[in-house]
């Protein structure tokens, strides 16, 4: 199944108005997502967050975010750059040195990324530096790949969206079940652009299905059945698993979406799901913020951010790069 092809024209203010709202409110979204989920990560399910809070886990200020947005802005730079995967890593490794945190000092990192890092600066290639094990299967990618859905929202080609997703998310995590998420969640969000979120949720789904049958990822398809019957939705509350396996990962996040009405309400279910906090909400908040877009995200959690105006400086960057690349 082919999608859609919309052609944005920098003269086309229309366009350019839209693409911006979509990327800003996706972007901040998954953000304060993570800012509101720092300071609980690792509680226990059942809390009662209902704001922006501070301290708690890591003795952060209210608006400090963790490493799923530090290296999804990363991300985001390294693709204005044009520079490659080595260069990415690169940033990822300065990251560990205080490099896109919000106050200069790392104070998160997850386990997988860590190794792929450490694999990195010993002089491993790049190619294979990402954990290929099954136990290498955490959401370290999925957590920071959504800047794709705008690169490739272009895209008609599902074989070359795979591709960029895979080029991107191999660094760290390169066993298939890791990246079939990616897969699942880039698609869904591009669907979000021009479907309701059930009909984006079932579009995903089928164009996932159809285009990765007979390849490596059709042996993760059981990993995955509560995504790709197309029924995460209906699941039970208590039996959606909010720890930072990334199938756990990816179910929650939909989870809470699909069954939100607003973007703040989404993101408070996903904090409020307990142990992997931030990445739950930071993945909720995406989605939840390309559907809803700014207008839904309370204007108090936004001021509340660290390093907002660089942030939104960033964001602005990155937009017009997604603009210049859709002419070239």
């Amino acid at each position: 199944m082919k999608r859609r092809t919309i052609s944005f024209q920098l003269n086309d203010d229309k366009h350019i108005s839209n693409f911006k709202k979509r990327l800003y409110s996706t972007i901040l979204g998954g953000i304060i997502g993570d800012a509101l989920g720092v300071p609980v990560e690792f509680k226990a399910r059942n809390l009662n967050i209902t704001g922006m809070t501070g301290y708690g886990t890591y003795n952060q200020p209210p608006g400090t975010w963790s490493d799923d947005t530090s290296l999804t802005l990363c991300l985001m730079e390294n693709l204005i750059e044009e520079k490659d995967e080595t260069e990415l890593m690169k940033k990822f490794a300065a990251y560990r040195e205080g490099y896109w945190t919000p106050y200069g000092i790392m104070f998160d990192i997850g386990r997988a990324t860590d190794d792929a890092i450490e694999r990195f600066k010993r002089g491993v290639p790049i190619e294979q530096c990402g954990g290929a094990s099954e136990f290498d299967n955490g959401n370290g990618a999925l957590m920071r790949i959504s800047p794709l859905a705008f690169t490739l929202w272009n895209e008609p080609d599902f074989s070359k969206r795979q591709a960029e997703i895979e080029r991107w998310a191999f660094i760290t995590h390169r066993h298939p079940r890791s990246t079939l998420g990616c897969i699942i969640y880039i698609e869904f969000l591009i669907n979000l652009f021009d479907h309701s979120p059930k009909e984006a949720y079932k579009q995903a789904v089928h164009s996932c299905l159809e285009n990765l049958r007979g390849t490596k990822y059709e042996n993760e398809f059981s990993a995955y059945k509560r995504i790709l019957n197309d029924d995460i939705a209906t699941v039970k509350r208590e039996d959606i698993m909010s720890d930072g396996y990334v199938v756990h990962s990816l179910e929650a996040a939909l989870w809470c979406f699909l069954n939100s009405a607003r973007y703040s309400d989404a993101v408070l279910e996903a904090v409020n799901l307990g142990e992997d906090t931030d990445t739950i909400a930071f993945i909720t908040g995406t989605m939840a913020g390309m559907y809803d877009q700014m207008e839904s995200i309370p204007e108090e959690w936004i001021a509340a951010l660290a390093r907002k105006e660089d942030i939104l400086d960033l964001s602005e960057r990155f937009t017009q790069f997604c603009f210049e690349t859709s002419e070239r």
